[in-house]
């Protein structure tokens, strides 16, 4: 998408966004990619979003959604590790850590309530907030230090709704817990684990198959996602879609 122009991304993404006038400004969300690799193959969980929805209807997505500020005061086992808190409040726009902790919490609290994956360690958890009652009631205490953001990318002008959203990712290994039945909430119809490639192919939205090819090459170059690696950042600059490197 680097260097498409405003007209060449409205026709790219009229099937996956509602196109119309909304929100100058972008609200802040977070999505989980979690990967999983078995026999030397990497695969990703990605769900169905219900023909329903005004966003992204029928598309196969990662669990994510809107970030929740009061999610910043959760407890958590382990932090941001820091490399990964420069990278998520580093420049252009400077994001407070008590904002990029609630970026990343959103993103672990949205993959239990739609997928059922508590990630974290086991062990006592307490929390007065019912969003997160599932990790007291399994024992799950949430763990940041695993994350690894790989991709920020904002909505263009022009849409229904609009979000400056953060990509993280993390292991099926750093899942404490897979509920049987799922989560909570019913965003998501169909859950499945596809092979990167695969997942490209499926019926995505344009970003997302442009964050899976940026995840794709960074594990070839990186496969075990080290902390403070190099994020790609797309956003509308003078109708122009651009690529920047955080």
């Amino acid at each position: 998408m680097d260097g498409m122009t405003r007209k060449q991304v409205d026709k790219a993404e009229s099937r996956d966004f509602a196109l119309g006038p909304g929100p100058l400004r972008p609200r802040d969300a977070a999505t989980l990619i979690l990967l999983d690799q078995e026999g030397g193959e990497i695969r990703v969980l990605m769900g169905r979003r219900h023909s329903r929805h005004a966003f992204m209807p029928g598309k196969f997505v990662f669990p994510g959604g809107r970030t929740d500020p009061a999610d910043s005061r959760v407890p958590v086992a382990e932090n941001l590790h820091p490399d990964e808190e420069a990278k998520l409040t580093g420049a252009p726009g400077r994001t407070s850590p008590a904002r990029a902790r609630a970026i990343a919490m959103s993103a672990i609290r949205e993959t239990y309530e739609e997928a059922g994956l508590l990630i974290g360690r086991k062990g006592p958890f307490a929390t007065a907030k019912p969003d997160w009652q599932g990790f007291a009631d399994q024992g799950v205490q949430p763990s940041l230090e695993v994350l690894r953001f790989v991709a920020r990318a904002i909505t263009p002008p022009g849409r229904v709704r609009r979000f400056d959203t953060r990509f993280l990712a993390a292991w099926r290994s750093d899942v404490a817990v897979e509920l049987a039945d799922g989560g909570p909430t019913n965003e998501l119809e169909e859950l499945v684990w596809l092979p990167l490639g695969e997942a490209k192919e499926a019926d995505v939205p344009t970003i997302t198959r442009t964050v899976l090819d940026e995840l794709e090459k960074r594990l070839t170059e990186d496969p075990l996602l080290r902390p403070g690696g190099a994020v790609p950042f797309y956003r509308m600059i003078r109708n122009r879609f651009v690529r920047d490197v955080l």
